[in-house]
């Protein structure tokens, strides 16, 4: 695999996958791993992640369990080709598509009604000033600047078949707007998880589970700790980060 300048190739310590990544736009944080592990696909679903980036989300779920066919759908063409490039260089084009476009207008591929799953880990922030370059990579990916979390929510509904399930990471404070963007849109939240860096510190990350049509009651899992008294992850947060390496 020819590398372009500043690209580099890291292991994703899960049936020895890799992924390609420039430091220089943006690479993938814990928070799209922790997604890839809260998120579940079956034999024979077909996934849909929307703002892919590079690919992180589908190549985890793919490595994790299997299915039958990833979607995965970016705006910046330049993340979208790298995230191809990825998917070839782990051997999965036949089952990881990548797609260059809006999820406000999706390509002919995602189709209304079309998907069991859908993931997404989209922008957080919904503050735009202050940007010194709002249409850098790394601001598109980190604030709402290409689409809110009213338009993820919305395109996630229209893709998933009655009973399919939305998983997303947002950050706590916006967790009343996302519950009620959800009910607006039909999708039941089911299953919650906050999750924190130490237990001396305030909830960071949430990640949630929703189902299309579903009916109204929610599980709210234990709090995911990352990182244990003495500074060093967890066991469970070592696991799901680094799947097949022995924890020291």
């Amino acid at each position: 695999m020819t590398l372009k300048p500043g690209e580099r190739i890291d292991d994703l310590h899960r049936k020895g996958r890799r992924i390609i990544q420039d430091p220089k736009r943006f690479c993938f944080g814990i928070d799209a791993v922790l997604l890839s592990a809260f998120a579940k696909a079956m034999p024979g679903e077909r996934v849909a992640d929307l703002g892919t980036g590079t690919g992180i989300i589908p190549i985890l779920m793919e490595a994790r369990y299997g299915g039958e066919q990833y979607y995965g759908l970016e705006i910046q063409e330049e993340s979208a080709e790298m995230a191809r490039r990825s998917v070839a260089l782990n051997g999965l084009t036949d089952c990881i598509h990548i797609f260059t476009g809006d999820i406000k207008d999706p390509p002919s591929a995602f189709a209304a009604a079309t998907f069991q799953v859908v993931t997404c880990n989209p922008p957080y922030m919904n503050e735009g000033g202050g940007l010194k370059n709002a249409y850098g990579p790394k601001a598109i990916a980190r604030h709402e600047i290409l689409v809110d979390l009213a338009g993820v929510v919305r395109q996630a509904a229209r893709l998933l078949q009655f009973g399919g399930r939305f998983y997303l990471i947002h950050r706590p404070h916006r967790l009343v707007d996302l519950m009620c963007l959800l009910r607006e849109y039909k999708l039941e939240p089911k299953r919650m998880r906050l999750v924190q860096a130490s237990a001396e510190k305030e909830p960071v990350l949430v990640l949630i589970e929703a189902v299309r049509g579903g009916r109204p009651m929610v599980k709210m899992e234990p709090v995911l700790m990352i990182y244990g008294p003495d500074g060093d992850y967890t066991p469970e947060a070592w696991q799901i980060y680094y799947g097949e390496a022995n924890q020291p």
